[in-house]
């Protein structure tokens, strides 16, 4: 992150502005489009300039330190080539936002883009400019998009005017801007077992605005290359009436529409979860003439079924076959291991000779099974245990299933001939 003015212990710089609450500033990238094709000699489809991003009234928890906030100071001589963008994060609240502040201390990266915007049926011009920033922290549950606004700034002579953006700048050689309109998640991966349910998560916050607006939802699932839309929602507001119109292409896909309206929670549920329903699901939002995204993504995961091919295994001179069987489990990560606990031994050892794996086996339901076979070694010592170990991304830990191996039963044939001398001698002695 840049760092401007001010540096506390090589933290990110943070402002007091007023009690409970701070200001954070970021380093963020200008990004615009290029000419020509990228890779082909004709210049980069992108260009990215250096640019930064002050986040005002970031709120302070009450037990957060103030002597660890140091003040923002904006440069001395306004600069012209500086690209220093200003904005409330208060109106409306950017939900999570003091995750911000000690990020930098955290070893957290966070991620910052700033681009041009146009709005819905807006014709481009340069008062107000629209800007679009996306935020987010690596490690950290928090993802937002915003959209900005310029403020009005009072030209006079001795106003300047940003270089690259050709937008004039406050006193301060910032560009004031507000947010409009913000869609932002809690939640950016979730885990879910097959067959289960899951919830989505997805907000939105705008300013104040009129009614006689319109309002969309859309999920879309993009998988593996292919994208599919799940459900869409459009509400009409006016003065009478509100008209929501639902199309669930997924069944067993819903949003609350009254949350979207009243709370602007545009959360997805989604019922009977399948192998297909993974994936990287798109939240997009439309209010007015305003719109944008956040990513979730969705793993489905299923543990597996455990069994051995036999219940005893009795010592034997000959090598013997003992199978251990991985089934109707999901995603394909699966390990097995074999491992021997003997009588005398106080940790159990990894056999030697592993055995041998099946090839993995898919089912209709998308999960998958897989065999282990191991040539249990002859003479094994009765009282050994046998461990197979078998590790999953959907296990807390490796799941372990055993058998102990027994004593040799008498030879039937000795049985069969003692029996025999008892009975003759038996009747011998009734004659």
């Amino acid at each position: 992150m840049m760092i401007i003015e001010v540096i506390l212990l090589g933290c990110i710089m943070k402002c007091v502005c007023a009690d409970g609450v701070a200001d954070v500033v970021l380093s963020c990238s200008l990004v615009e489009e290029g000419s020509g094709l990228g890779g082909m000699g004709g210049g980069a489809l992108f260009t990215r300039t250096p640019a930064t991003l002050v986040l005002k009234d970031v709120a302070v928890g009450p037990d957060e330190s103030l002597e660890t906030l140091t003040p923002f100071v904006p440069p001395s001589v306004p600069d012209p080539d500086l690209i220093l963008f200003e904005t409330k994060v208060s109106s409306p609240e950017i939900p999570n936002a003091d995750v911000l502040l000690h990020a930098d201390c955290n070893d957290q990266e966070v991620m910052c883009e700033i681009s041009r915007y146009s709005p819905r049926g807006f014709q481009e011009s340069l008062d107000p400019a629209y800007f679009m920033v996306t935020l987010g922290v690596d490690g950290v549950e928090f993802s937002t998009a915003l959209i900005l606004q310029t403020l009005t700034v009072e030209k006079d002579q001795s106003t300047i005017i940003q270089t690259k953006l050709g937008l004039p700048l406050s006193q301060s050689g910032t560009l004031p801007l507000e947010v409009i309109f913000l869609v932002f998640t809690p939640i950016k991966s979730v885990s879910a077992p097959l067959r289960g349910d899951v919830l989505l998560n997805c907000g939105f916050k705008q300013q104040d605005i009129p009614l006689a607006q319109e309002m969309g939802i859309e999920w879309r699932l993009q998988h593996r290359g292919k994208g599919r839309r799940v459900f869409e929602m459009k509400t009409k507001l006016d003065e009478t009436e509100e008209r929501t119109v639902v199309n669930g292409e997924r069944m067993g896909s819903s949003v609350d529409a009254a949350q979207a309206v009243a709370e602007g929670n545009a959360s997805l549920t989604l019922t009977k979860l399948k192998v297909v329903d993974e994936g990287t699901y798109i939240c997009t939002v439309n209010v007015g003439p305003f719109h944008a995204q956040q990513v979730v993504q969705l793993r489905i995961t299923q543990p597996p079924d455990v069994s051995l091919s036999q219940e005893k295994l009795v010592s034997k001179k000959s090598p013997q076959t003992l199978s251990c069987h991985c089934s109707k489990y999901y995603p394909l990560d699966a390990q097995m291991e074999w491992f021997s606990l003997s009588p005398t031994d106080t940790e159990p050892k990894l056999f030697e000779n592993q055995g041998s794996l099946s090839s993995h086996r898919q089912h209709g339901d998308g999960t998958f099974t897989l065999s282990s076979h191991l040539s249990v070694p002859p003479n094994v010592s009765p009282g050994t245990k046998i461990i197979c170990q078998v590790s999953h991304p959907a296990l807390d830990g490796p799941y372990s299933i055993s058998l102990v191996v027994e004593d040799p039963e008498p030879d039937s044939y000795w049985l069969v001939l003692g029996f025999l001398i008892i009975t003759i001698l038996f009747f011998y002695q009734v004659m």
